[in-house]
């Protein structure tokens, strides 16, 4: 079975900075795009930030310039830099991983979410 396992989320306050991971295990031959996505209360879950298997990435408009997403495929995992934190980001951060299942098919697997909360 594939795990992924975000994690760094915390308190801090607004204008700090975060730094999340997510990694996935289990019998990995291969992953496509990865991203991370965010939710609270109330709301629908939605893009933030996204990363291509060949590193092309793309932002929520409201994160940009603020977040980087990087990708390290050695160790399966993906960061999330959230730098100037406002406390309009306080939610649950979920990562999501495109895995292929046959060619030109792939399954999403998802985290379970680590929270971050902005405090004013």
């Amino acid at each position: 079975q594939v795990q992924v396992k975000e994690s760094g989320g915390g308190v801090v306050q607004a204008g700090g900075s975060l730094r999340l991971s997510c990694t996935t295990s289990g019998t990995i031959f291969s992953i496509d795009a990865m991203g991370w996505y965010r939710g609270g209360p109330g709301s629908r879950r939605e893009l933030v930030a996204g990363i291509s298997d060949g590193g092309s990435t793309n932002y929520a408009d409201s994160v940009k310039g603020r977040f980087t997403i990087s990708r390290d495929n050695a160790k399966n995992t993906v960061y999330l830099q959230m730098n100037s934190l406002k406390p309009e980001d306080t939610a649950v951060y979920y990562c999501c991983v495109d895995l292929p299942i046959w060619s030109s098919t792939n399954k999403s697997y998802w985290g379970q979410g680590t929270q971050v909360t902005v405090s004013s």
